[in-house]
Formats: structure tokens, sequence, C-alpha cells
């Protein structure tokens, strides 16, 4: 995509005022920088995965971003506008799916949270009508539009919350955590629409979630932040070069068959063979061509590639 970001952010801190006690009596005052001096670019159309581990400052850029709350330093223009200087604007050009806050109306029907939703964005009724009939068939929303919101299940629910981000047309949507306790299926369902909206309707979307098979099947690029500072930004291939170098040849060979050389574990006729993600695969194969039955290559998972990133940041 070309043309100005759909998000900048350069330099921006956010610093909260705390008072901690001091003995029995006395409190001191406190000054904690939960974003400090961060500087992002996303373009149009892109799919950023956003995480970090509790505490890392992520719900605070979010805030900044959606203009909820003021950076103390820096500047932020999301849709080439400041958030905090023209919230209404912003609001308009931006969708929200926060796991903790409900935008639909928990006494109305699913459909009644759509027609009001409308009314507040003032979105034109043949768009609004053709937006909600693309995403009731996508997410299968149909057979409980008329149900109340309170009687939903979970599932169920956060399919009608991501609707109602989407029903205005933004330019921006972030998600904290839009697939959390979903089964499998709404999972599934929930991952197959944000991949079509995103890639058919150019929608930026930013991915906040603990579950990190979303931010692999759905993002090429990942954002890391900790202790409020920006610690990894880029492709989640590159992510997984970085911190997990090492691949791992599954074999299976004739039965009786000697275990082959590097060998770290075996299982029968399986066995586990250790190498490096920059060796070919081919050259980890010769030694174990006699009596080759079978075989695959296992990749590192990303849960443990970022682990491991966490576990670096921790020792510095």
């Amino acid at each position: 995509m070309t043309g100005p970001a759909a998000i900048e952010v350069r330099d921006v801190t956010k610093e909260f005022v705390v008072r901690r006690r001091v003995g029995r009596v006395r409190r001191e005052r406190v000054v904690v920088r939960a974003v400090d001096s961060l500087s992002l670019s996303v373009r149009p159309g892109e799919m950023v995965g956003y995480i970090g581990p509790n505490g890392a400052g992520k719900s605070t850029l979010i805030k900044i971003l959606t203009g909820i709350l003021l950076p103390t330093a820096g500047t932020v223009r999301v849709a080439g506008l400041d958030p905090q200087r023209h919230r209404v604007a912003t609001a308009r050009r931006v969708g929200v799916v926060f796991g903790q806050r409900s935008q639909l109306w928990w006494d109305l029907p699913l459909a009644d949270s759509f027609d009001l939703l409308r009314s507040v964005y003032r979105v034109p009724a043949a768009r609004h009508r053709a937006n909600l009939d693309a995403f009731v068939d996508l997410l299968d929303l149909g057979p409980f539009l008329g149900t109340p919101v309170r009687q939903l299940s979970l599932g169920q629910r956060m399919r009608g919350e991501i609707t109602a981000a989407l029903l205005h047309d933004p330019a921006v949507v972030y998600l904290d955590e839009p697939t959390i306790g979903l089964d499998v299926v709404s999972k599934a369902r929930v991952r197959e629409f944000l991949a079509r909206v995103n890639t058919e309707r150019g929608v930026t979307v930013v991915l906040t979630t603990h579950d990190l098979d979303d931010v692999e099947r759905l993002c090429s690029r990942l954002v890391v932040v900790d202790r409020g500072r920006l610690v990894y930004d880029g492709t989640v291939e590159d992510v997984k070069a970085r911190y997990a170098p090492d691949r791992t040849l599954v074999v299976d060979l004739e039965p009786g068959a000697p275990p082959p050389p590097g060998a770290v574990r075996s299982d029968g006729p399986r066995h586990w063979i250790p190498f490096r993600r920059d060796e070919t695969t081919a050259a980890a194969i010769v030694a174990t061509l006699a009596g080759l039955r079978d075989l695959t290559v296992e990749e590192p998972g990303i849960e443990e590639v970022v682990r491991r990133m966490y576990r670096d940041e921790a020792r510095r």
C-alpha cells in the first residue's frame, strides 16, 4: 500500500503519577512510565500482531491511539487525524473491540444494537444494510439476530462485537483478544472473517492477543513491546530466525536400522535430529538415507519463540 501511514506514532511517552505508602503514614509521589519514547508506523491495509507481557504498555498505547488518553510527549496520527484533538472524527474512522468492554446493548436483541450503532455513527441506511448483510453471512449471525445480547454465548457475542466495530466502514480496527475463550469452530470463523475483511476491504488491523496462533495465522508483521519500549518490529519469519535458529528433522527409519548421527531423541523407528535454520534440510538428511521411510521438518512454535524473546529481554 502507498500513501500516508494509517497509524503514525512518533516518540510517544506516557507517564502516570502514583502514590506509594512509605512507612505507616507517609506517601511518596512516584512517576511511572507506561510508554517510553515509542515510535511506530503502520501502513494502510496492514494486519499487525501487537503483543507483549502483562504490564508492557500495550493497552496504554491503544488508549492513546483511540484518543482516550493524552500522551505526555510525542505525536500520534491515526487515519491522518490527531486522536486527542479530533476525538469525534477519529471515532468515525476507527473500530474497537475491547475484551472487557461491550458496545452492544445488554438487554436488547443483537439486531437492535446494530440499528442503534447506525444512528450513532450516522451510516447511510443502504450502506449499513449492505455491510450488515455481508457480515451476517460471513459470521453466521442470522440465527441469533433476535436474541438479547445477555443470552448469547461468548462466541456469538464476540462475533457480534466484531460486526459492531466494522459496520461503519472504519479505516483502522483495534482488536483486543478477539478469540479469547472461543471454541475451535468460532475461532476459525472469526479468523477467516478478519482475513477477508483485511484483504477485500483493505481495513488496517491491529491485533492484540495472547493467543499467538492468531498472530501466526493472520499477521505477517509482529510488533512486541516490553516495559513501554518497542523491542521487536518485523516479520513473523524473521523473529523465528532471530530467536529460534534451530529446526528439527523428524525421520522414520525401517525397523532395525541404526539411529542416525546427531539424533537427540528416539522413539522406536522415529528419530529427532536438530539442525540450524541456515543449514539446508538436504544436508541433515544425508546421514539418514539408509532405511529412510518418511521425514518431516518441525518448526518451533511462535509461542516458544516469543517466550525466548521475553526471557532475553528480562536478562537485559
